[in-house]
């Protein structure tokens, strides 16, 4: 009896991955094509073919991640609001929770990294790709707690809710003084994060 075909990564998902590492590593401007073609042993036809540009590239290294994360924040966010309205905290843990479940996977921890170099790079393509894929998530999360805290005026939460994108991707990146002990599971690590950080986040927001 014939063995099963083993499962194969295809040319587009090779490339994806190589860019991404090779963006952790490196950076997005200190990444070139050619770079990215022989970590994923393709040709530059390859990545004309599926992304026709770096800038495309980009794009879909970030889309690939941020559909799903996206995804899952709105799916959390429509769980608080139904299950507990009115309260703050579990619009916070529907915002802060998904990216932080990233740092526990293998390739999720790259795509940190990659986050954390693109916002030091300040990359205007990328965040205007990131501005009009996936600004609806912030405005349904800026309409969330706007109910949690109404004494806040628009431009206090929009400001409150830049600090807290920041401290997240801090947190994401492991930047700060708090690191894992030995014996504390990757997990157990970022479920602490999450919940130091909700803690952190209303009581900005309740001031």
């Amino acid at each position: 009896m014939p063995n099963p075909p083993v499962a194969q990564f295809s040319t587009k998902d090779r490339i994806l991955g190589a860019a991404e590492e090779l963006f952790a590593q490196h950076g997005l401007a200190g990444t070139s094509l050619r770079q990215v073609t022989s970590r994923a042993d393709v040709n530059i036809a390859a990545v004309n073919y599926h992304f026709g540009s770096k800038e495309n590239l980009v794009n879909e290294v970030f889309r690939r991640r941020m559909d799903e994360m996206c995804g899952l924040r709105l799916r959390m966010l429509r769980e608080a609001q139904e299950q507990r309205p009115g309260e703050l905290e579990p619009v916070l843990a529907a915002f802060v929770e998904p990216p932080l479940a990233l740092t526990r996977d293998r390739g999720g921890s790259a795509f940190i990294r990659v986050i954390a170099r693109a916002y030091a790079e300040k990359n205007d393509g990328l965040r205007k790709f990131l501005s009009e894929e996936y600004g609806h998530v912030l405005r349904e999360f800026a309409k969330a707690i706007a109910v949690c805290v109404p004494e806040l005026s628009k431009e206090q939460l929009y400001w409150r809710l830049d600090f807290l994108a920041g401290a997240l991707i801090y947190a994401m990146a492991d930047f700060g003084l708090i690191k894992r002990q030995p014996g504390v599971s990757e997990a157990a690590h970022s479920e602490r994060a999450a919940r130091e950080l909700i803690v952190f986040a209303a009581a900005g927001l309740r001031i």
